[in-house]
């Protein structure tokens, strides 16, 4: 997987050695891929079981046939969390309250993926079919994946109250860090604050995450293009104007 071509040429986009995302056409979800020795973790899942599948067989041919061994999720919105079934036999990781959103919000998680442009069919099946993290992340959790290893971080409350950030540090020296930001960062909309955001503390969790990564690492949007620190430093001061409080 560290060769760029045949990475490139499946749709997989090259971010450091053993590191790799992809933008999937459906609402331009960013999927994370992690290889290491002993494990293949995956950020995110996709909105459909069909997405989680595909994804599925591109990492086995990326890899020489291994298969995802663990799955984080970066938050509980449908386009990110659906497709986990796909995974059987895969370790769920998530933060702590999301498995119980995910069991109380199954049907208003299928109404929103049906309203976003998913097929109906497709969105029953995967709402159905839908996995709570089976290891939860309170603050921090660091994964072994042999030769890497991985930190999962929940930084703090923004788009959602269950957010987490996958942080990937280079394998060498002269290897970026890797963020993966899920929906706490987006780079091809303006940052999306639901009813279940938490706008008044997001641009303090953007500081954290900044202070994860640091000023030289290559961070991973939900949506999006990949980004610097200065441009995470700037979503995180735009936020702040947006949520002022009134005098």
């Amino acid at each position: 997987m560290d060769a760029a071509g045949p990475v490139e040429s499946t749709g997989w986009e090259p971010l450091a050695p053993g590191v790799a995302r992809r933008r999937l056409p459906h609402l331009d979800v960013t999927i994370g891929l992690v290889v290491g020795d002993d494990g293949v973790l995956l950020v995110d899942t996709g909105s459909t079981l069909r997405e989680g599948a595909e994804l599925r067989a591109q990492v086995e041919a990326l890899t020489g046939g291994r298969s995802v061994t663990h799955v984080a999720l970066t938050h509980g919105h449908f386009d990110h969390v659906f497709g986990t079934a796909a995974f059987p036999g895969a370790e769920v990781y998530g933060q702590t309250a999301l498995g119980a959103l995910l069991r109380r919000e199954r049907d208003a998680l299928r109404a929103s993926a049906v309203a976003f442009g998913t097929d109906p069919a497709e969105a029953a099946r995967a709402a159905d079919a839908l996995v709570p993290p089976g290891r939860t992340v309170g603050r921090e959790l660091e994964l072994d994946l042999g030769d890497r290893r991985v930190l999962l971080v929940h930084p703090g409350l923004g788009h959602t109250r269950n957010d987490l950030v996958v942080v990937v540090p280079g394998a060498t020296p002269s290897d970026p860090t890797v963020v993966f930001c899920g929906d706490l960062v987006e780079e091809s909309g303006e940052p999306q604050a639901d009813e279940d955001a938490v706008p008044g503390a997001w641009p303090g969790t953007l500081d954290a995450v900044l202070a994860l990564g640091g000023a030289t690492a290559r961070y991973v949007p939900g949506h999006g293009a990949v980004v610097d620190a200065r441009f995470v430093r700037a979503q995180r001061d735009a936020l702040a104007d947006r949520f002022r409080p009134l005098p």
